[in-house]
């Protein structure tokens, strides 16, 4: 009797849990991300400050899975992306304020010294969403691998969304799931909506699609950022292509450019008209 009452204990112990997080209510969220549109600024202050805690939260909690998971990587990168997004709501900080321009003013620099090595320089494209394709659709329209006409973003994303859809085993594992997913796989519905949202929304494109572009073109891709490296290389799989150093698209990806939002650029090559006017600034300036 004794030894059966310690094994009852003891199942009772195992399946005890310590209670879930609570989840965040949806509504609750999108009552608060209303209330930033609002012309007080006490309740704009105080919405920002409640979202900033809850996605800090998320923050913490995904940045511990990674460890373990990888797709829980790409979750924390997003929450971190929002809790950034909303920061910029956040009540005037001189501090705060500072620091910001000071990162963005040393990315700059850091990405302009690397074009100035390459001979390149920024075009800036529009900040709506479709920055990533339209940056690459212009440097396609530079190598003659689009023609002008079919040179823009629409068209791109087709050729992102149709090749993912086409080699499943190569970014499914990458992706993550629908947070509304138990499975901690992305299904095959799910993977069907994230390529349709590619193809059809202004949805921000990243790592995974950069990918699928240099294969679905068959041209490397290489992202000039702040920091180090300085330059990644996205390889198209393709021996004869990743040799060729003149048919390279080339663009620059920027944390700090639109205040904390990401972006990305094309990169052209210099002409010499412009880099003689680049050195008569030079000049002037010192």
């Amino acid at each position: 009797m004794a030894g059966s009452k310690k094994n009852k204990a003891k199942k009772a112990e195992s399946t005890s849990q310590e209670p879930p997080t609570p989840a965040v209510d949806d509504e609750l969220m999108d009552e608060l991300f209303a209330h930033l549109d609002s012309r007080d600024q006490t309740v704009q202050a105080e919405s920002a400050a409640v979202i900033n805690e809850v996605q800090t939260n998320e923050v913490a909690r995904n940045e511990a899975r990674s460890r373990k998971d990888v797709k829980s990587r790409f979750k924390a990168r997003q929450a971190r992306k929002a809790a950034a997004r909303e920061q910029t709501f956040s009540p005037s900080d001189p501090e705060t304020e500072a620091r910001l321009k000071k990162e963005a003013d040393d990315e700059e620099k850091d990405i302009d010294k690397v074009c100035q090595e390459k001979s390149l320089q920024i075009y800036e494209v529009n900040p709506d969403g479709h920055c990533l394709y339209s940056a690459v659709a212009d440097q396609l329209a530079l190598l003659d691998i689009l023609p002008a006409s079919q040179a823009n973003y629409a068209v791109v994303r087709r050729a992102a969304s149709q090749y993912m859809f086409s080699h499943p085993d190569d970014f499914v594992p990458f992706l993550a799931p629908p947070v509304d997913s138990d499975s901690g796989v992305m299904t095959p519905g799910g993977f069907e909506r994230y390529c349709a949202a590619i193809r059809d929304t202004a949805e921000w494109g990243g790592e995974p699609e950069i990918l699928a572009l240099s294969r679905a073109y068959k041209v490397p891709i290489h992202v000039i950022q702040a920091g180090r490296p300085s330059v990644v290389v996205h390889d198209p799989g393709d021996p004869a292509a990743a040799k060729d150093e003149k048919r390279v698209v080339r663009i620059s990806y920027h944390r700090r450019m639109y205040g904390l939002g990401e972006h990305y650029n094309s990169l052209r090559p210099k002409n010499a008209f412009s880099q003689l006017s680049q050195k008569m600034h030079t000049m002037l300036s010192t």
